[in-house]
This record gives C-alpha cells, sequence and structure tokens, in this order.
C-alpha cells in the first residue's frame, strides 16, 4: 500500500544526520517555476498571502532567494528528516531502522505546495508554502490548479510501480484535497483517530496529528498487507473501533489522557 502524510511547518536542519542514500524531487521544475513567482512578492505581501508575522515573512522570502539548483546534501535535507511537526514527532524518522526507512521510500509519499510529491529521502531545501495558499501563478489562481492533476498522476505512478490498489490518507483535508480520487488508479482509506474528552470521542487536532505519524510507523515498520491488517494499530493506546469505522473510514479510539 501507498500512504500520504502532509508536511509541516516547523523544520529542521540543524540536528545531526546519519549517511542516507538520498534521492532528488521529481518534480523541481515545478518547484522552480513556484519559487521564481514567490521572488516577485515583496515580504509583506509573502507574510499577507501566508498569514504569518514580518520575521516569519522575511525569514521565507530570504529562503526563496537563496533556493538554487543543484539540490545536494551540503544545501539541503532528506524531507522524512526535515519536516519537525506532530505528524513526524509521531514518524520519529531518527529512530527508524534501515530496512524501515527502506520501506518508507518505496511506500510512504509527503504532499507538498511547493513541491508536489516529496519521497522521504528526496533532498529538499528549506521553505514554507502552504497548499492553501491563495498563490497567483501561470496555471491559475492558487496552488490547486497549479498542481493540477499532476500530483494524483505521481502517485499513480508509485503505485504501479508498487503494484498497489490502496491509498492510506494520513494527510490533512488541506492536502489531500490537491489530490484527484475520481483520477487515482485505488481505493482510499482514511485512518482516523479519536479521543475521549467528558465521556465523548471526537478528534482532538493535536493528538490526531501525532497519530497519523505513529500510523505511518507502523506501516513501514509492520509492513502491513491489506486494509484488514492496518486494524492491528494499537499505538499509544488506540484501538480500532469497528463499530464507528466503515470500508473507507477505519477510526481508533483511545479513552481520555489523564
Amino acid at each position: 500500500m501507498l500512504a500520504v502524510v502532509s508536511p509541516a511547518k516547523n523544520l529542521d536542519y540543524e540536528s545531526d544526520l546519519a549517511k542516507l542514500s538520498v534521492s532528488q524531487p521529481r518534480l523541481l521544475d515545478n518547484a522552480e517555476e513556484l519559487v521564481k513567482v514567490c521572488r516577485e512578492l515583496s515580504p509583506q505581501q509573502l507574510g499577507s498571502l501566508m498569514k504569518i508575522s514580518d520575521k516569519l515573512a522575511g525569514l521565507n522570502a530570504a529562503r526563496f532567494e537563496e533556493w538554487q539548483r543543484p539540490f545536494n546534501e551540503e544545501n539541503a535535507r532528506p524531507a522524512m528528516f526535515a519536516f519537525n511537526g506532530d505528524v513526524y514527532t509521531g514518524l520519529d524518522a531518527a529512530s527508524l531502522s534501515q530496512d524501515a526507512i527502506d520501506t518508507a521510500q518505496k511506500q510512504l509519499r509527503i504532499l507538498s505546495g511547493l513541491y508536489g510529491v516529496l519521497r522521504p529521502l528526496d533532498l529538499m531545501q528549506p521553505y514554507r508554502l502552504e497548499m492553501g495558499s491563495k498563490l497567483e501563478n501561470p496555471e491559475g489562481k492558487n496552488l490547486y490548479e497549479y498542481w493540477g492533476d499532476t500530483i494524483t498522476k505521481v502517485l499513480n505512478d508509485d503505485l504501479a510501480e508498487l503494484g498497489s490498489t490502496t491509498l492510506v490518507n494520513l494527510a490533512s483535508n488541506e492536502y489531500f484535497s490537491a489530490v484527484k480520487p475520481k483520477m487515482l488508479n485505488a481505493d482510499i482509506v482514511t485512518p482516523v483517530f479519536k479521543d475521549e474528552k467528558n465521556g465523548q470521542y471526537k478528534v482532538i487536532s493535536f493528538y490526531a496529528k501525532k497519530a497519523r505519524g505513529l500510523m505511518a510507523r507502523f506501516i513501514v515498520n509492520q509492513k502491513p498487507q491489506s486494509v484488514s491488517d492496518l486494524k492491528e494499530f494499537d499505538a499509544n493506546g488506540y484501538c480500532f473501533n469497528e463499530a464507528m469505522s466503515s470500508d473507507k473510514e477505519l477510526v481508533f479510539c483511545r479513552a481520555e489522557q489523564k
């Protein structure tokens, strides 16, 4: 099966990294085109576009200016080790075995506003450009129009290479909206993580993001062969809830955290 996750806003380009067999992003020409669009914007315009502070806007304007090809291990970092948000806390890439990293390279994909689709070991230069950004570009008024069916075609190629007809959606709505389900040559299964609060089970964003990363970790470590195998996921106290689930949604519940 192939799984997709969202990127993170926070990045880590400082921590030590073991020697890895890195790869190049497959949509770098597109990324370069978007970088050129972003370079036309002032820090103030970037701040307004991304709804971020002046300080962050200045940082990201500088990142776009410094962005350059070719990518190498001096100026870029493998994507799975560069992102540093709640999903990546759950995934904990630094503690994965080489076998799990190899599996991730085949079966895990990171959706990106700038790079489209990243494999875990694809080199990535630092950026911030969320998929929901209303960035005017040569293809339209936002990044969904820019990427069109490109992301879906790449995922179809990866599914074909795996010989799989199952896509596990661990991405947010913002990012998965860049995928065109009707064009995808796969059944989409979406794990949903619910935590008990005041006697009711609900999706709590912070916990759910980390749980998506834990599920991605489960996939690359345990190598489930079927949707049924995914139901065995039980990290951090989550348990599959048959009654709440359907063919398209696997619901995992957890008792209230004290």
